[in-house]
């Protein structure tokens, strides 16, 4: 291990040095509109989503001033006057807010892309991978596409595969395994060089690989999304991981170290199967769950559970095939999606069932059923406890996986956010400045003089009620007033 840290800091001046003599290029987004008259929303009541989503200091009767993409003027009527020839979008009686940003989806064909905006979500941190496909780079319209790939594993889904020096390099066998010291550096080198913002930390990630890669990264401006299981959580988080994934992931966190220490040379084999089956099993007044909810809440790493991902299995959801923005989505570009007439999920059985007896089948997949809700209600109970140290919150779907629809699940996570304990207000941070706040996106985010003029107008207020999220009537992204309901006719 000892060499395995000294290799690799003798090659971080390397990378640095290498991402500096090549500029970085930003992701591709929305065209931008030509230079114009100024675009101004009149009378609605801007909503404060600073300082974590605890200040409401709301503006009311608000002048909002759009030009060339950018918000450049907000403030009251009194204060700000209204340009000469703008064009003047009456909001009185509205709310005006921040785009919503998933922080972990998939994009992979138009009608995605167009779900989303529908439902206002106006970034996007997409991923490619075996579930949710090829990212769709040509969808137009589309949300702000930020992209996120693999560092420091194989990886036959990595951006970096399109690229000859790396096909073969990053060509998975039966399992991912970890690349080398100097092949990380160079792979950390050339995902800076595509303009990919965020980074997935995988599984079989060492320790000395992880801590470096975070490092290195946060110098490089990068954000480090962590999925641990060969490192140990607490090493990842006292590294400085930006981010947390998955609600049934991070609670790995939790298991004791003759546990955690088979995990370094097989994360994905039987030994891992019976780590997670003892982080889904602690009890919520173990001493161990609520050590580590106090430990990530003191720490820099925000969670992102994408609860949307067991949302079919907890109690009180519905059917998503009845929203509207649903008519855009094709199952056949979704991973196990819900069955279109009862908005369950399927459970596949083996093939040899197919022998027997109908109502056996069903008895079966019955049973599938409530094993899988009994293990989403004991994430549900564990997640609870975490939250009750008050640590930070991102919210993203992992969409289009397990029954999550692109843009909707984005409204039911915030949903299910404030089940938890958030208030709609902190539900609706979590979605929109949190970003701005974690990672120095300050380009997004808040209603404010400089940020990119991605706005939604809604018909009631998201802080007394989160559902009022979804009355969009009103959808600009960089500064396009967008016809939201003709994306349902494309």
């Amino acid at each position: 291990m000892r060499l395995l840290r000294t290799a690799i800091a003798g090659i971080s001046g390397v990378v640095l040095a290498g991402v500096l003599a090549w500029p970085q290029t930003p992701p591709p987004l929305l065209s931008k509109a030509p230079a114009s008259a100024a675009l101004v929303l009149a009378g609605g009541t801007v909503v404060d989503v600073t300082s974590w989503g605890h200040s409401a200091k709301d503006l009311p009767d608000a002048i909002v001033v759009v030009r060339d993409g950018r918000i450049v003027e907000v403030g009251t009527r009194m204060a700000v006057p209204i340009p000469k020839g703008a064009r003047v979008i009456d909001c009185t009686g509205k709310y005006i807010i921040p785009g919503l940003i998933d922080g972990f989806a998939g994009i992979n064909s138009q009608g995605q892309a167009s779900a989303n905006l529908y439902m206002g979500v106006t970034t996007v941190v997409v991923s490619s991978d075996q579930y949710r496909g090829h990212v769709d780079m040509a969808a137009n319209p589309s949300p702000h596409i930020y992209l996120l790939d693999s560092i420091g594993t194989t990886d036959n889904w990595s951006l970096l595969q399109k690229h000859p020096a790396w096909a073969a390099k990053l060509r998975q066998g039966a399992r991912p395994t970890e690349l080398s010291p100097e092949d990380t550096a160079r792979q950390l080198t050339d995902i800076a060089r595509m303009g990919t913002r965020v980074l997935w930390l995988g599984r079989n990630l060492t320790a000395a690989n992880t801590q470096w890669i975070i490092a290195h990264a946060h110098q490089m401006g990068l954000v480090t999304y962590g999925e641990f299981a060969s490192t140990p959580y607490k090493v990842g988080v006292e590294a400085g991981v930006d981010v947390l994934i998955h609600m049934n992931r991070y609670i790995l966190g939790v298991i004791p170290d003759e546990l955690q220490a088979p995990l370094v040379e097989n994360p994905d084999g039987p030994a891992a199967s019976t780590a997670y089956d003892y982080s889904e099993r602690v009890p919520t007044s173990d001493v161990r769950l609520r050590t580590f909810s106090r430990f990530v809440a003191s720490h820099h790493a925000a969670l992102m559970p994408t609860f949307s991902l067991f949302y079919l299995q907890l109690p009180g959801h519905r059917n998503l095939w009845k929203e509207p923005a649903a008519s855009l989505l094709d199952p056949a570009h979704m991973s196990n999606p819900a069955d279109r007439t009862t908005g369950e999920l399927r459970y596949s059985l083996q093939s040899w069932t197919r022998r027997l007896p109908a109502i056996s089948q069903r008895w079966m997949e019955d049973g599938q059923r409530k094993k899988a809700d009994q293990t989403a209600t004991r994430l549900w109970n564990i997640n609870q406890t975490i939250f009750s140290a008050y640590p930070h919150y991102l919210v993203a779907t992992g969409a289009p996986v397990k029954g999550t629809m692109p843009g909707i699940s984005m409204h039911t996570e915030m949903e299910m956010m404030v089940r938890m304990g958030l208030s709609p207000r902190e539900a609706l941070a979590a979605a929109t400045n949190n970003y701005s706040l974690q990672f120095g996106w300050n380009e997004l985010g808040q209603i404010a003089p400089g940020r990119r003029a991605d706005i939604l107008v809604v018909d009631g207020n998201p802080t007394v009620n989160i559902w009022n999220a979804r009355r969009i009537s009103g959808l600009i992204v960089d500064g396009n007033f967008l016809d939201r309901e003709g994306l349902l006719k494309r």
